[in-house]
């Protein structure tokens, strides 16, 4: 087992924050080379990395890292097959847009943590990763597994990639992929072994939220799918800050 890679105080250290950027500018750097992001993604997921390296520190870029590997590979996996269906990622990666959707709410709870030092920042940061994570390696997944799915709302068979809809292969990939998040998370000591069932589990709970919105405001064309996914992380966020206050405050 790693010892705690977490160390209070990023925000206010200059060398500290050095580091930080210089991290960012490589880990911004590879995405765009992977293609994992376009230019406009690789400016805003730089600067998520940045406030989530200041803000919580080496182990929050670690769990950062897991996430963009698990999405980068979700969405090659049968990349042909979803451009025959339609339904594939842009080749030159995800946009600034897309790169917030799921990283803001994570970076914003990282600042969060670095300013009030409350722990249940930490759970909040993990369990919108997480979120991320299941999310979207579940459409990515699923979307390679046939070219049905079931919507959520009413569990009629749907195409491949529309709005709302789940796949059972696609579910269970992304809840590994939450539990994998969750777990390096744990791994690296930015939040307690005992705790890492909260960001998995809200993780999942968000994915959920994620559909509904899909299956129907989205498809209502009241909302675009970047609000879908922001509001799927900032549920996850929620509900584990919730259980991670409550928490801390049963602790003697």
């Amino acid at each position: 087992m790693l010892n705690s890679l977490l160390t209070y105080g990023w925000v206010s250290s200059p060398g500290r924050l050095a580091t930080a950027a210089a991290v960012t500018l490589g880990f911004a750097l590879l995405a765009r080379v992977l293609r994992g992001v376009d230019r406009s993604g690789m400016l805003a997921g730089g600067a998520a990395c940045f406030l989530l390296f200041a803000g919580v520190g080496p182990s929050a870029f670690a769990v950062l890292a897991t996430l963009f590997l698990l999405t980068w590979i979700a969405t090659r996996f049968g990349y042909r097959g979803k451009q025959a269906l339609g339904v594939a990622e842009r080749g030159d990666g995800r946009n600034a847009w897309q790169v917030l959707a799921n990283l803001a709410v994570a970076s914003l709870g990282s600042v969060a943590f670095g300013m009030t030092a409350n722990r249940a920042w930490l759970v909040a940061t993990v369990a919108a990763l997480a979120e991320a994570a299941t999310d979207t390696v579940a459409s990515e997944i699923g979307q390679t597994r046939g070219q049905t799915a079931v919507l959520i709302t009413t569990w009629k068979p749907v195409a491949a990639g529309t709005d709302g809809g789940i796949t059972v292969a696609g579910t269970i990939a992304g809840i590994v992929a939450g539990v994998v998040v969750a777990t390096v998370a744990a791994w690296v000591g930015m939040i307690p072994h005992a705790q890492l069932w909260i960001p998995a589990a809200a993780g999942f709970v968000g994915m959920l939220l994620d559909s509904v919105l899909g299956a129907t405001v989205q498809r209502q064309g009241r909302m675009n799918n970047e609000a879908v996914n922001f509001f799927g992380t900032l549920a996850a966020a929620a509900l584990a800050y919730g259980i991670g206050f409550w928490l801390l405050a049963l602790r003697p």
